[in-house]
């Protein structure tokens, strides 16, 4: 990377929001887009058309256009593990063959739910899904902001490996009328396995006399899945280039397909693949995850923002925050380049989040006066989720809108500074007209492509995650009792382990 493509975005002056939008008339309609029925605002960052001209030459630099060709085309763009990266190809954006295979994978599975629909399993009425990462948190995120209405089974999504996870299910589970669902890319990941050995063990206990029968892997490793003991019609392979945090869309959907109907999934599918057709065919000033990654890219260079925040107004999308964390940080927390050299710079910034409004009376004391500047993005949506009076749902949306214009606006009080407030805290607002299938998979595919951005205008790899390895690799190797630790790591296991 040049260091005049960063000389000239560090150069950028620093502008207060209030006065740029009284410099400019057009500053709404300049940096808001509209696209899968979201509503995407940045007037209220510091983004300006200098600093958008800025990042494009940055983007030219780094050849943001022919990446992103590269991602759709199936090129080997994870160079780290000498594959593609193939998710936009679940949805139906990706290469010929990447895209016929999926699609042969999906009619697998649809096979298997209508097999389960018309009872080839016996009665089932709780789906037991077990995983972790990537194979535990798109499926929650999916049920739990779609099926609060209409789901047809009762579903538990179990990754903790402390046992009191478990049990909280097998409590208010039959055990005779559970389908379980263990999901592990490689299927060897420790937590996964040891849980779904406890659960089958419940299942026995229960009285269920073939429990393996009602056992679904859903693995790009399905030979080891076989070999586990899973019947192969009842395993659900796919890709290898799929990446984890990137396979809500492949077969570890399965339980959001069961439990919400094949239609939705499809609807899932089709907005995400509407986003990928906007991310790679907009210009990019007009571009949703693009122009989301400039600002990001101006918060962490230019302004050394370490944090961003997410709040969701609505309860349905409480799971989003944390699916973000996953997949923004284990996706640009990277300190390399993918030459292997340091990047030199600032890479992802710590996401965390929360829902409003609670989030406003816990954490938002300290976005509004605390010593750090913190970008804050707010996602809404414009119709309510509920039956209840629309008041419930105003004074949502009311508090979610005050708030940004809050957090920009400020106000000043000379006689009693604890109660001034410095304004000039950006924020982005992203209002959803409905929340369906086709609207979260926009999203969610929104969040993939900005990611992805975010990194290549950065250098860095963001298909790789060797940075959980380590610490597995450890516990595994302090299990067995073949790796010597430091003193005060020595003393904890013997006091908690014997």
């Amino acid at each position: 990377m040049s260091s005049s493509d960063w000389r000239a975005i560090e150069a950028l002056p620093a502008r207060r929001l209030d006065s740029l939008f009284a410099e400019d008339s057009d500053r709404l309609a300049r940096f808001s887009i509209d696209v899968a029925g979201l509503h995407f605002d940045w007037s209220k960052t510091h983004l300006t058309a200098e600093a958008v001209a800025a990042f494009e030459a940055l983007a030219r630099t780094r050849d943001l256009a022919g990446k992103r060709a590269a991602l759709f085309a199936g090129a080997e763009i994870n160079a780290t593990e000498g594959r593609a990266a193939e998710h936009p190809a679940e949805r139906g954006e990706g290469s010929e063959e990447a895209v016929a295979r999926a699609a042969v994978l999906h009619a697998r599975m649809r096979a298997l739910i209508d097999a389960i629909e018309a009872g080839a399993l016996g009665t089932i009425s709780h789906i037991l899904h077990i995983g972790i990462g990537g194979s535990a948190l798109g499926p929650d995120l999916l049920i739990d902001a779609l099926g609060r209405d209409d789901r047809r089974y009762d579903v538990a999504i179990v990754s903790n490996i402390d046992g009191c996870a478990l049990e909280e299910v097998f409590a208010r589970f039959d055990p005779s009328a559970t389908l379980l669902v263990i999901a592990s890319k490689t299927f060897t990941t420790t937590e996964t396995l040891l849980n779904a050995q406890s659960a089958l063990a419940w299942m026995r206990e229960g009285g269920s006399e073939d429990p393996h029968g009602r056992v679904i892997a859903l693995t790009a490793a399905p030979e080891r899945a076989v070999d586990w003991g899973i019947d192969e019609t009842r395993v659900l392979p796919f890709a290898e280039s799929v990446g984890g945090r990137y396979s809500l869309w492949s077969s570890i959907g399965f339980p959001a397909a069961l439990a919400l109907g094949w239609d939705n999934f499809e609807d899932l599918l089709d907005g995400a693949a509407e986003m990928d057709r906007h991310f790679r065919l907009a210009a990019l000033h007009e571009n949703a995850p693009v122009l989301a990654a400039f600002a990001d890219l101006y918060y962490t260079q230019v302004r050394g923002c370490q944090t961003r925040a997410a709040f969701a107004y609505d309860e349905r999308l409480r799971l989003l925050p944390s699916y973000l964390q996953q997949l923004e940080m284990e996706s640009n927390g990277k300190s390399v380049g993918i030459g292997g050299a340091p990047v030199g710079r600032p890479t992802a910034p710590v996401t965390w989040g929360g829902v409003g409004t609670d989030a406003q009376h816990a954490v938002f004391q300290l976005l509004h006066q605390g010593t750090q500047l913190i970008p804050v993005e707010f996602i809404a949506v414009a119709e309510p989720g509920d039956a209840l009076s629309e008041e419930h749902h105003r004074q949502l949306l009311l508090n979610c809108f005050a708030q940004g214009a809050a957090l920009m606006a400020g106000r000043a009080n000379d006689a009693d500074p604890a109660r001034a407030y410095p304004g000039d805290r950006p924020s982005a607002t992203i209002l959803i007209d409905h929340l369906d299938a086709h609207a979260l998979g926009a999203l969610i595919a929104f969040y993939e492509q900005r990611t992805f951005a975010n990194a290549v205008l950065l250098g860095i790899n963001p298909f790789d995650q060797f940075g959980v390895e380590l610490g597995k690799e450890m516990a595994k190797a302090a299990a067995s009792g073949g790796l010597d630790f430091d003193p005060s790591t020595t003393d904890l296991i013997k006091r908690a382990l014997g």
